[in-house]
Formats: structure tokens, C-alpha cells, sequence
């Protein structure tokens, strides 16, 4: 069977799964304090469309789609957007970020860059308090901060940090060992909430404190209960920006066959972090609702199939590179997403200002593939077959990708791929955490800048058998490390985009990952929800 035909029919059966409302995926951590809508009713059968006012006008609930429930709700210590979407309502960080990239104030009013770049200063806002009345002060900084270092499975995002001191109650001062030009990203991202401690602080195991199901925040909106099928907050009247939130009630409804059709009758008015570009034409049908193409680049959400090189034949590189020159990268992007995807042809995002294109693309060169699996010992049999593999892949992901895999690795390298799909995350995610894999699809987020979402990946000191979306698929390389060790500390913007070129080179021809393309995220939204627009680069 060709490859295009193959891709035909994963389409159609991709089509079939979107028949019964199965394909669609949703990662969602928006600011969402800063959107307004005019009246929604919750209920599908009381819904009535009406038209968008120019002004936001306080009140009203707001309904998002959130597919899966989170483990907890404590982003201090995960990753995981599920966790972060609500948390990011109910804690507040230090900065914000504009849609181009601004930092802008939040919960400190004003910073300082020592000239050195090893002390940032932040000042609080005067007044700020916490969802149970207790004010907000640096000492909670600073329990944020080394609690973040110390637990977030991003171990490079704050690894420069020696400690923080509180002369006052409202300032904090972070010491570094080393330059960290990231540092306010992270303080201005999701994944940096500034947690109360005297709740966090008393002497309990983070991990499994029973604050992270009933939160304590400061945030627009606190915690007011979470069960299988939502999460709900409601507004917190002490919220330290004026007027602010507009919404008197947010619900994360846990949901996954039924989110299409909960949109279209408006029980939910909001579903964000998606990639549902087939669903796109039924929406365009639909006058209540929009879709915001927009507002990502920050995330930099990527789709890739990782190799274990820890187990053979993928330990050896020729067979990765032999792997790598019979997949059509470009024609898999366009069957799938057309013109609203691109290529990834690196670790780096291509919306990152840090992204480079002057890497090996691995053009298709099938004759190149097969000598190179010969030169790696690995003849074909009388049957055709060299070897055969397993793909670990999440049944959330596009399936196209598996099917795709398997025609072209056993029609033109004759490898056998047999996959294995997961129904359940948190099954794929131990699987491939405990390194018990060969070869996993994955879709992971570059989170703004580097340091915090790809060194994760590629550093050798990042192997950390267990948890997942850190080094797990076991890549090590001096070389790679001392370009990010040096990009890591670089406060000329120019030469650390350099030593980001030169580590994508490196990584590229090293092939721990095959990077497929950066997902086309979009905002499904009703229309009379204002403030999607131009809110942030994290969505």
C-alpha cells in the first residue's frame, strides 16, 4: 500500500473517531481573570445566543472543556496542563507576560536586574493577600521559589538559583551562582505559583500534601470544590487587581466524547489548547462560535516520536538517521493540518526566537536508509524484515502518525512496528517514565524559553528515571550539555541565540527524537466571550 493511501485511510479512521467524539485533545492553562462575558448560562437548555458587548460587564459563569482530570492542582511541583489550567486561575505569580512578550507587573508591582545579572530584585504589592485572608509576603516568595526548584521536574528552570533573601516583608531578592536570563519567563509563567507558606510550610511532603486538592491561593479565583466530572472556582472579592475578575464562577467540566457537542449547545463555552482542526468546518457552521488560531507562541507545542537509546537497535545512531530518511516530514504535515502547521525540524520551536533551520532536515533518501541499517548490522531477512519495534502511542494523538509509521518503516526499510496504544495517560506516561519503551509519541511544550522547556529533555543530569517529560528517553552528550550549560547563563541575546543554533546541530545530528511538526493549537470559543484576543503567549 503507498503512503498516500495509507494516510487516506488513517484519515477515514480518523474521521470515524471524531464521528463518535474520541480524537480530540486539550492541554488548557489561559489567563482567564482577564476575559469577560455578558451573561452565560450553564445549562444547554436555557442557553440563547446574544451579541458581544464592546465593554467587559462583571458577572456570569463560565464553562470550560477540560479533557481529563488533573492529578492535583498544585503547578509548583508539575507540568502537566491539565493541572495548570485551573491552578493559574487559582495562584497568582510574580510577573505576567503580554502577547509580545512583554513582563509585566502582578503580584510584584516593579524588579530590579543586578548589572552583574546575578540578584533580580522583586517588590510585592502592598495589601495582596492569600484566598484565606493572610497577606502575601517575600517569606511566601521565597518558599515558592526553592520549592519549585527543589520538586518541579523541570530541574534546570530555576537550577541557578542560590537562595532568596527578605530584608522586608515586601521584598524578595533572588541570588544567583550564575547569570539566568530566563529567570523572569519563569517567574512570569504558569509553572511558578506563589504558594502560601503557612500551608505548604508545615513540614508535610509537598508531593503529597492535601493542599494540592483544595488549594489555597491567590488568584482571581479560589477553590471551591473538585469531583470525576469538574472543578469548580468562584471569585475571590479580595483579588488584588482593582475590578478584577469580571466572571463570578469558573467550572472546568471534565469531559472527552462529549466536548463538540457540549459546545454547540453551549454548555461550554470555552475550549482551548487544541488541535481539533477537523472539527474547524463544523464549527465555521455554528454563528455562536469562534475560533482564535492565535496566542501560543509561548507554548510552543510540539508533536514528536522519541527513540529509547538505552535499548537496541536504537542505540546505535544509524539506525535513527536510517529512520529519519524515510519519513516524508512535509507531506505528513500537509495531509494532516494543511497550511495551519509547521514543520519541526529541531528541539527548538520555530515560533522561539531562539529556533534555527540550519540543521540536517534528513531529506527523503530511502537508499541512504537502507545502508545505513545494513552498515549497522541489521540485514534484511527472507521475509524482508530486519527487526521489529514497539511504538508506546497515546490514543490522544493523532493516529495518522502510527499508521503512517508503520506502512513507510516496514514498505521501504522493512522494520515491523507494532504499537501500542494507551487509552489511559497516565498508563503511556509510567511506561514511558520507567524507560520501559523503544519508541513513544509525544507532544511537548518548549514553555517560553529554553532553559525551561527543552533543556529538560537533552540534559544527561535530567535523567530521571520515573518522571515524566524529563530526559526519559536516557540521551546523553557532553557536547550538548556544556551548549546548553553556556546558553544558560548568556546575557547577550545575540550570541546565546548562536549557542542555541550550534546545541540544535548537535542534538539534530545526534536524533534522540524525531521531531514531526509544531501542533497548530486553537481557542474554541463562544461569542460573547471577550478577551481571547492578544491575552499572552501562553494562551
Amino acid at each position: 500500500m503507498g503512503v498516500r493511501k495509507t494516510v487516506q485511510n488513517a484519515k477515514c479512521k480518523v474521521k470515524k473517531e471524531n464521528q463518535m467524539n474520541r480524537k480530540f485533545r486539550t492541554i488548557v492553562a489561559g489567563l482567564c481573570c482577564f476575559m469577560a462575558l455578558e451573561i452565560i448560562s450553564v445549562g444547554a437548555n436555557n442557553y440563547s445566543p446574544l451579541q458581544a458587548t464592546k465593554q467587559p460587564r462583571s458577572g456570569g459563569v463560565l464553562s470550560f472543556a477540560l479533557r481529563g482530570k488533573p492529578i492535583h492542582l498544585n503547578s509548583a511541583i508539575t507540568s502537566g496542563m491539565r493541572t495548570m489550567m485551573p491552578a493559574s486561575q487559582i495562584f497568582a505569580s510574580l510577573l505576567r507576560l503580554s502577547h509580545n512578550w512583554e513582563y509585566q507587573p502582578y503580584l510584584a508591582e516593579k524588579w530590579e536586574v543586578s548589572p552583574d545579572g546575578l540578584a533580580v530584585t522583586f517588590h510585592l504589592r502592598s495589601g495582596a493577600t492569600f484566598h484565606d485572608g493572610k497577606p502575601i509576603t517575600s517569606e511566601d516568595v521565597a518558599f515558592s521559589i526553592l520549592t519549585i526548584q527543589k520538586y518541579h521536574p523541570f530541574s534546570d528552570m530555576l537550577a541557578a538559583v542560590d537562595k532568596v533573601e527578605t530584608p522586608d516583608p515586601l521584598t524578595a531578592t533572588v541570588r544567583l551562582k550564575k547569570p539566568h536570563p530566563a529567570l523572569l519567563t519563569v517567574m512570569a509563567s504558569p509553572m511558578a505559583p506563589i504558594l502560601p507558606k503557612h500551608i505548604y510550610g508545615d513540614g508535610q511532603d509537598i508531593n503529597t500534601h492535601p493542599a494540592n486538592l483544595k488549594p489555597v491561593g491567590s488568584g482571581p479565583f479560589k477553590f471551591v470544590s473538585s469531583g470525576d466530572s469538574e472543578i469548580v472556582l468562584e471569585k475571590y472579592s479580595g483579588f488584588f487587581l482593582p475590578g478584577r475578575p469580571y466572571l463570578d464562577k469558573l467550572i472546568f467540566k471534565i469531559m472527552e466524547p462529549v466536548i463538540p457537542v457540549a459546545l454547540e449547545t453551549g454548555s461550554v463555552q470555552l475550549y482551548g489548547f487544541t488541535n481539533i482542526s477537523d472539527l474547524s468546518g463544523q464549527i465555521a457552521k455554528n454563528e455562536n462560535l469562534r475560533i482564535e488560531y492565535s496566542g501560543y507562541e509561548g507554548i510552543g507545542p510540539m508533536n514528536w516520536f522519541a527513540f529509547n537509546l538505552r535499548k537496541p537497535p536504537l542505540n546505535d545512531k544509524r539506525v535513527r538517521h536510517a529512520i529519519a530518511y524515510v519519513i516524508d516530514r512535509d507531506f505528513l504535515v500537509k495531509e494532516l493540518f494543511g497550511d495551519k502547521a509547521k514543520a519541526a525540524t529541531g528541539p527548538i520551536s520555530p515560533d522561539s526566537p531562539f529556533y534555527s533551520d540550519k540543521v540536517n532536515k534528513y531529506p527523503l533518501n530511502t537508499d541512504l536508509a537502507n545502508k545505513l541499517m545494513d552498515e549497522a548490522g541489521y540485514p534484511r531477512d527472507d521475509k524482508g524484515v530486519r527487526f521489529t519495534l514497539t511504538l508506546a502511542h497515546q490514543t490522544a494523538i493523532n493516529i495518522t502518525i502510527s499508521e503512517y509509521l508503520q506502512s513507510v518503516l516496514s514498505r521501504k526499510l522493512g522494520v515491523k512496528l507494532r504499537v501500542l496504544h494507551f487509552d489511559k495517560f497516565s498508563d503511556w506516561a509510567k511506561v514511558v517514565a520507567d524507560g520501559d519503551f523503544e519508541m513513544a509519541t509525544d507532544e511537548v511544550f518548549n514553555h517560553g524559553d529554553p532553559v525551561i522547556g527543552v533543556h529538560r529533555t537533552y540534559l544527561s543530569r535530567n535523567i530521571r528515571p520515573g518522571v515524566i517529560w524529563s530526559n526519559t528517553q536516557g540521551y546523553s552528550n557532553p557536547i550538548a550539555d556544556e551548549l546548553m550549560d553556556k546558553a544558560a547563563v548568556e546575557k547577550d541575546p545575540v550570541r546565546r541565540k548562536a549557542l542555541y543554533a550550534e546545541f540544535q546541530k548537535q542534538v539534530v545530528e545526534d536524533l534522540p527524537i524525531y521531531w514531526l511538526y509544531q501542533i497548530p493549537h486553537q481557542t474554541v470559543y463562544n461569542r460573547r466571550l471577550m478577551g481571547i484576543h492578544n491575552a499572552s503567549v501562553w494562551g
